[in-house]
């Protein structure tokens, strides 16, 4: 083989690597981007957990910013008396509360909403939603777990 043939052998060689290690690296910064993207809604998400724990320590009802404005989302019915102020999932919650004429348990609003009642994790979130709407005077939180609504 001459010179030339294994110059041309190696500039070929080299070639194909190169073009390997393009396509590697056009993956790697494909993936980089996606991290970077995540890392960010990762800190959002801290960051709102964080603003959420503050603000139950401190009792204050927790504002979500509407059109640059704050606005609570779950309002005190004393401020606002007209459940139509409430996001449709938590009056849905509180239709199934009044519909059952009494106390109710997590469990029931849970079947009626179609939710998975026999895996425990399923009804935490409602069971948050349904102190919540308590809290501000939507329901009554009875002793025993249960949940009224209020008259």
């Amino acid at each position: 083989m001459s010179e030339l043939e294994r110059i041309t052998a190696r500039r070929s060689e080299l070639d194909a690597l190169a073009e390997e290690l393009g396509k590697q690296l056009r993956e790697v910064q494909a993936e980089r981007d996606e991290l970077v993207i995540a890392e960010r809604v990762l800190r959002r998400l801290a960051e709102q957990d964080r603003a959420e724990a503050e603000a139950a320590v401190a009792e204050a009802p927790v504002k979500a910013q509407v059109a640059g404005r704050a606005a609570l989302l779950v309002p005190h019915r004393g401020e606002c008396p007209d459940e139509s102020a409430l996001p449709g999932d938590y009056r849905r919650i509180l239709s199934i509360v009044r519909a059952a004429g009494g106390a109710v348990q997590v469990r029931a609003v849970g079947e009626e909403l179609g939710l998975e009642v026999e895996v425990r994790g399923k009804l935490e979130p409602l069971r948050a939603r349904l102190t919540k709407l308590a809290e501000r005077g939507w329901l009554h939180k009875r002793p025993d777990g249960k949940f009224a609504a209020r008259l």
